[in-house]
């Protein structure tokens, strides 16, 4: 591995690709399996990954803007792709051009979009069940959406939702009956594609009868699942000590002089900061070396950061700021937020090695 810096996300796309089967192959009563392969596969890197989602079996994928759908098209020619997010009406012909999905998220969006075009294009009714970001709130919209929609001629491919607590059974079956209500004046059995749940409500609860399709996005990737499905971490972040810095009491380290050795103490310095996406709230969380736990001390800079270490530690000796998903977890408790955005937050300019 011939990197310019040292600093990288260690993706492994096998484990990527078996955990889609497992999934897949437990959870097996669905038609559709959509991939969700926004914000860069999670911070993956879509390319390969894509690819694995895809070798593990998902038939559909699912992004969040149309500039993430025309990239994976590039390379990807004949997967359906469905845009999540509102594309705005005066590039539906890029959507034409490049066979993407879109999503029909309101009465008044609908009404903003040339009929001609969308008879070219498949469309996906968004419903909002509870969640009140987006999607069409009452029957009586969704019915003139839908007889709009049956007005021109247009195929409704899909109707879906997003589950938006589903580790709270009322929130959950509270959603559902919301979905009932909204869609009890138009037929589900004409729409080809019901989609309701996300990679928790999917794994949480029993197949509805009336949806064919899922949608698996962070259980892809190994976070949220019931241990017996044994899937795998698949990222890793490394970097490597650059300097190592005898300090003696009383001196410090860093901007704005956060930290101080409290005794003669060795520091190294690590080629990775917050430009990299790992923000200052790190500080006092631990990273591995030589697989030992070491402490994250002083400011993080830009481009490096200082860890506590002892005489074990060397220069050019890797360290692992995310080892697996447990120690993504237990970081995204340190930074009081999610696996998710731990792991989208690893900017574009940390290599992606895969293996």
């Amino acid at each position: 591995m011939d990197l310019l810096r040292k600093t990288y996300a260690e993706i492994n796309i096998k484990n990527v690709k078996e955990n889609v089967q497992k999934i897949i192959n437990k959870y097996n009563d669905y038609k559709y399996y959509f991939g969700v392969v926004k914000a860069d596969c999670y911070g993956h890197g879509y390319l390969k990954t894509v690819q694995a989602i895809l070798d593990g079996g998902c038939n559909y994928l699912a992004v969040a803007t149309l500039e993430e759908a025309l990239q994976i098209r590039l390379a990807y020619k004949n997967i359906p792709i469905l845009c999540l997010g509102v594309i705005d009406p005066k590039h539906i012909s890029l959507c034409i051009k490049n066979n993407i999905t879109i999503t029909i998220n309101s009465l008044e969006y609908l009404k903003q979009i040339d009929m001609k075009k969308l008879k070219k294009i498949n469309v996906h009714l968004k419903i909002n069940t509870g969640m009140n970001r987006l999607g069409i709130s009452n029957n009586t919209n969704l019915l003139e959406c839908y007889k709009i929609l049956e007005k021109n001629n247009i195929q409704i491919e899909g109707i879906y939702t997003h589950i938006y607590n589903a580790l709270n059974k009322e929130h959950y079956e509270n959603q559902v009956k919301n979905f009932k209500k909204i869609t009890e004046n138009i037929d589900l059995n004409k729409i080809k594609i019901v989609h309701i749940s996300a990679s928790e409500a999917t794994i949480n609860y029993p197949k509805l009868d009336f949806a064919n399709g899922c949608r698996l996005g962070i259980a892809m990737y190994g976070f949220h699942t019931p241990k017996e499905l044994e899937l795998k971490s698949t990222f890793s972040l490394k970097s490597e000590v650059i300097q190592v810095n005898e300090l003696k009491k009383g001196e410090t380290v860093g901007y704005n002089a956060t930290y101080t050795a409290k005794q003669d103490e060795k520091i190294a310095v690590i080629a990775i900061g917050y430009a990299d996406g790992i923000i200052r709230k790190n500080k006092g969380r631990y990273v591995y070396i030589n697989n030992k736990k070491y402490e994250i001390v002083g400011n993080i800079c830009m481009d490096m950061m200082f860890v506590k270490v002892d005489e074990n530690v060397k220069v050019h000796d890797i360290v692992e700021i995310l080892k697996d998903n447990e120690h993504i977890e237990y970081v995204a408790k340190h930074l009081e937020t999610i696996p998710y955005e731990v792991i989208c937050l690893i900017g574009k300019r940390v290599n992606r090695v895969y293996l």
